[in-house]
């Protein structure tokens, strides 16, 4: 029986559709059978391992991009860190950077992460979500509802949340682990700022 083996145009096609590096887009393919989609999800799963892994690297290079939306009303700035001025200097670094303010431009996020919101907000969010649970739910029921709704409310206001604005399929998260295994370094966004006119 013939094995499978991806044609080198699939392995350039998948590259140009995720960044990944080549040797990472074959094996992707040669583990998911030829199954795109299926190579696709490998990909970003080894994304967040390789990102996992790289976390406790320290991350002081990078670049601070801005974004002005046409019209001049909308403004972003936001620092995303690399460990290492080579990669900040990379063309795809600064895709990512410039893809990020453009969805804070579109998206408006509040905060970076989950852990960025104040304790007393989750408190009131958890109490006001509480206090909107049908009476008469059993304890257990009505806490999952409760989950079930914080955790849409981190996935609309946390930047890292979110679906990412140009592919809503993934995660600003997804996109910036899978930027870490195209690159070979920890790369976090760091901080941003968001200003519309009047507000």
């Amino acid at each position: 029986m013939i094995s499978y083996q991806p044609r080198p145009e699939e392995i350039k096609a998948l590259r140009e559709e995720t960044s990944a590096p080549m040797m990472d887009c074959r094996k992707a393919l040669l583990d998911a059978g030829g199954d795109v989609d299926r190579a696709k999800a490998l990909l970003l799963e080894r994304g967040a391992a390789h990102a996992a892994k790289k976390s406790e690297r320290s991350a002081n290079e990078g670049l601070v991009t801005s974004y002005i939306h046409a019209g001049g009303k909308i403004g972003v700035l936001v620092e995303v860190n690399s460990e290492t001025d080579f990669v900040a200097r990379n063309p795809k670094f600064a895709d990512l950077s410039r893809d990020l303010a453009m969805h804070i431009a579109a998206m408006s996020p509040q905060y970076l992460d989950r852990e960025a919101v104040p304790s007393p907000v989750v408190d009131d969010l958890r109490a006001e979500f509480r206090a909107g649970v049908p009476s008469g739910k059993p304890p257990e029921v009505a806490e999952k509802i409760v989950e079930g709704k914080l955790n849409k409310w981190f996935e609309e206001h946390c930047l890292l949340d979110q679906a990412f604005v140009k592919d809503d399929s993934m995660t600003v998260g997804d996109v910036v682990n899978r930027a870490i295994g195209s690159l070979g370094e920890r790369i976090r966004v760091r901080r941003f700022s968001r200003y519309a006119l009047g507000e």
